[in-house]
């Protein structure tokens, strides 16, 4: 079996985002690896309004760590995981993924979840899990939550 050293968690900022975190640390934990979550917000619909993308980031930043706060405390207290981290950033998702976050962390395994969209949207826009599937440089795992039971929050 791979043993990880490093592991990017991708999150969504959605339904698959406590999954995905549950599996990193779960995954860390039995290989005693740092871990970082990281989160892109989507600029698109923001780059025409003059936003305060860093007011931005740092309000996506708070809701991840209190909507995880559980997991995170547990994690950042357990003795088999050296590190967490949590970094958020704005841009293009696909692109901002990689090459703000995923590539400078030089992950061992990358950890995202699956959305499901419609065939539709998928046919224009793809998928996030399918791009880091096919750019990044190692493993990749997506996660679907309704198959987790491993480590649970206290």
């Amino acid at each position: 079996m791979a043993r990880y050293n490093r592991i990017f968690a991708a999150l969504d900022g959605a339904a698959t985002q406590e999954a995905v975190a549950r599996r990193a640390f779960s995954i860390a934990h039995d290989n005693h690896a740092e871990v970082m979550l990281g989160h892109v917000i989507d600029s698109v619909p923001y780059e025409a309004n003059g936003i305060d993308f860093a007011a931005l980031t740092e309000d996506g930043l708070q809701r991840i760590e209190d909507s995880l706060e559980g997991y995170l405390t547990r994690a950042r207290g357990d003795e088999c995981i050296p590190s967490v981290s949590v970094q958020v950033r704005a841009g293009r998702v696909a692109e901002t993924l990689v090459e703000t976050l995923i590539d400078p962390f030089d992950p061992d395994l990358v950890i995202c979840g699956v959305r499901g969209l419609s065939n539709i949207k998928y046919a224009f826009v793809g998928s996030v899990s399918t791009q880091l599937i096919r750019n990044v440089k190692c493993d990749v795992l997506v996660v679907r939550p309704e198959t987790l039971e491993d480590y649970p929050q206290d």
